[in-house]
């Protein structure tokens, strides 16, 4: 009897014990994390905003690559897309990239287009060609697309 007592009087001494504040440290890193908590998640961030050329470039792509496979299949072209001629005057990102030599690529580009439309039967030829006019472009001037690119000519 007299070790139980003991036992009890020791769990009694032990739960009521005095709990320790938290130190300091621990109190500046909780304020800390409720701090990165409360902040908004995308503050700082801004989001990317394409120019109307690297918007154009992309339904260019995106035309192009359906032309491709209507060219492969032997399907009809359909019309020249009027929305191309909108390389002329596009906002570039940067817009001193908007010289003679683009210019005079972008000219060679919606020629050739143009062709695949009023010639047809010599579609692959003319749209390679513009393809061309693409690569030699983006060699001179925005390199990062060209994988992409490239892999748009009709072999």
């Amino acid at each position: 009897m007299k070790h139980v007592f003991s036992l009890y009087l020791l769990l009694f001494l032990v739960a009521c014990q005095k709990k320790e504040a938290p130190s300091s440290k621990e109190v500046k890193s909780n304020e800390t994390c409720k701090q990165s908590k409360t902040s908004a998640p995308d503050e700082g961030f801004e989001m990317y905003q394409m120019s109307e050329m690297a918007s154009l470039m992309e339904q260019m792509y995106v035309d192009n690559k359906r032309l491709r496979e209507r060219i492969i299949k032997g399907d009809t072209v359909g019309s020249f897309p009027a929305h191309f001629l909108k390389i002329y005057s596009a906002t570039m990102t940067d817009p001193e990239d908007n010289d003679a030599f683009f210019k005079s690529q972008a000219k060679a580009f919606i020629a050739a287009q143009q062709k695949i439309y009023s010639d047809p039967k010599n579609a692959k030829v003319h749209f390679n060609a513009g393809i061309d006019a693409c690569v030699q472009c983006h060699q001179q001037k925005c390199g990062g697309p060209l994988v992409r690119i490239k892999k748009l000519y009709i072999k």
